[in-house]
């Protein structure tokens, strides 16, 4: 028993301080940067800017392209 209770207490140390601290922690960033993209579209396509934004970006290119 006091084998198994020191092997679990260093692979728990391990996990806080070593490299796999962070497994996983990738997935969570992408889909909290998912969520966040798409409630910003939601939210641009709620409030009726998509058409605005769409003016200016062409105005844009426009003014750049000389024409």
């Amino acid at each position: 028993m006091r084998i198994r209770l020191t092997v679990w207490r260093h692979r728990t140390i391990a996990r806080f301080r070593g490299r796999a601290r962070d497994a996983g922690a990738g997935f969570v960033e992408y889909a909290g940067l998912l969520i966040i993209i798409a409630g910003i579209f939601t939210l641009i396509d709620g409030l009726g800017l998509d058409g605005l934004i769409s003016d200016r970006i062409l105005s844009a290119v426009s003014d750049v392209l000389g024409g």
